[in-house]
């Protein structure tokens, strides 16, 4: 789906929709209680449905109605299963050691890009710790044996989505487990969000040490906070001069994008933004600084193993909207030179189609976004939040 979008300034207040990445944690502790859970999270997409989805495949049963998940954990561990990851990266490291955790014949199976984006170390460490990982093909990854307790050692430079999942098989595994961290731990709000989660399901973790053969502890209900990664799109068009009021985000959330309230409105004056711990910020902080006094984003690597090159996305997206970029190994600069309107290659990437769309209102000309519906990944409704704030597109037939 391609759309054209004619500038204008946004009016009105959106809700920020659940947080995706809280859902996932939040349904594999669930999965893994004692007892039901209902899961609080009125708004779902495709990487969440995906989590459900492979759950399901390992025996629980997860039932979906308009205000969120009733989750009845797992009775009975299947010898195999087929996992459906899609294009969800956090399904498959988060899912790939419970899988070895629990001993499971698993096969994930990845779509777009996903069989191209690093599973090293975690596949080094859990075939170092009992399980055998092949790829039978391109786009499936097979999981066998099962996972040993024992000193587990991960790099944190690459994804925290690593420790995040072997966090997560731990009290699955017989006896205690202890994870080392070598190096700076990159994103570390989101495995901060992961020990929040797990302690809502009565697991304890100190100093990355587990318990083995504990038992999550349904708390009977919980909800799934806020979103503030897809929130900040709708505050950068706030920024940007629209009349737009975000709800529903908490100013105490352990989501390290929670950072885009202090550093929109920071875009008054060009600013050094160390991107290490807000990755998915990366877009729309740079729209932002483009029709500001621009930006140099630094620690940009992790940006080039997202659903697109990250760096390059956002820098062409920036070039083809009129304004100024450019990037080398370490960093990424925005000149503040405003943007006017062009089109945009969303490749495959959500937050490229929306951050494209708000810097729209901010634009003259018409902008074009090429491959939008891949908002369905994390915000399948954003368009039509868009239009209810006054935006206006259509599709654009090529």
């Amino acid at each position: 789906m391609d759309l054209i979008i004619t500038p204008t300034k946004l009016c009105g207040t959106v809700h920020a929709i659940p947080s995706k990445s809280q859902a996932h944690r939040l349904l594999i502790c669930a999965a893994f209680a004692e007892h039901e859970t209902r899961l609080r999270c009125p708004d779902t997409n495709r990487d969440i449905e995906a989590t459900a989805d492979c759950l399901r495949a390992l025996g629980a049963e997860i039932l979906r109605d308009a205000g969120g998940y009733t989750v009845f954990p797992v009775q009975s561990i299947p010898q195999s299963a087929a996992l459906p990851c899609h294009d969800s990266g956090s399904t498959l490291r988060f899912l790939l050691p419970v899988a070895g955790a629990l001993g499971v014949d698993a096969t994930f199976q990845l779509e777009g890009r996903l069989p191209q984006r690093p599973l090293s170390p975690l596949w080094e460490e859990m075939e170092r710790m009992g399980c055998t990982l092949t790829r039978p093909t391109e786009c499936t990854i097979r999981c066998q044996g099962k996972l040993n307790s024992g000193v587990y050692t991960i790099s944190g430079g690459v994804s925290s989505q690593f420790i995040t999942g072997l966090l997560l098989a731990f009290p699955l595994i017989s006896g205690k487990s202890q994870l080392e961290i070598t190096g700076k731990l990159e994103s570390a709000p989101y495995v901060t969000m992961t020990l929040k989660a797990m302690e809502q399901f009565g697991v304890m973790v100190q100093n990355f040490s587990v318990a083995g053969n504990q038992d999550f502890t349904s708390p009977g209900t919980v909800t799934v906070e806020g979103d503030w990664s897809n929130g900040a799109f709708f505050l950068a068009a706030k920024a940007l001069g629209s009349n737009v009021t975000v709800t529903g985000l908490r100013a105490d959330s352990p989501q390290g994008d929670r950072a885009a309230a202090e550093l929109l409105p920071g875009l008054e004056k060009k600013l050094i933004i160390d991107a290490a711990d807000i990755p998915d910020l990366v877009p729309i902080l740079a729209v932002t600084a483009a029709c500001k006094q621009g930006a140099v984003f630094t620690n940009i690597g992790r940006l080039r193993l997202k659903e697109s090159d990250r760096v390059e996305s956002v820098k062409e997206m920036i070039i083809a909207l009129g304004g100024t970029a450019e990037s080398d190994a370490e960093t990424l600069t925005v000149q503040g030179t405003g943007l006017h309107g062009g089109t945009v290659d969303a490749r495959n990437d959500h937050r490229i189609a929306m951050a494209a769309a708000i810097a729209a209102t901010a634009c003259r000309e018409d902008v074009i976004i090429l491959g939008a519906q891949c908002v369905e990944k994390s915000y399948p409704r954003f368009f039509a939040e868009y239009r209810k704030l006054g935006g206006r597109y259509e599709q654009y037939l090529r």
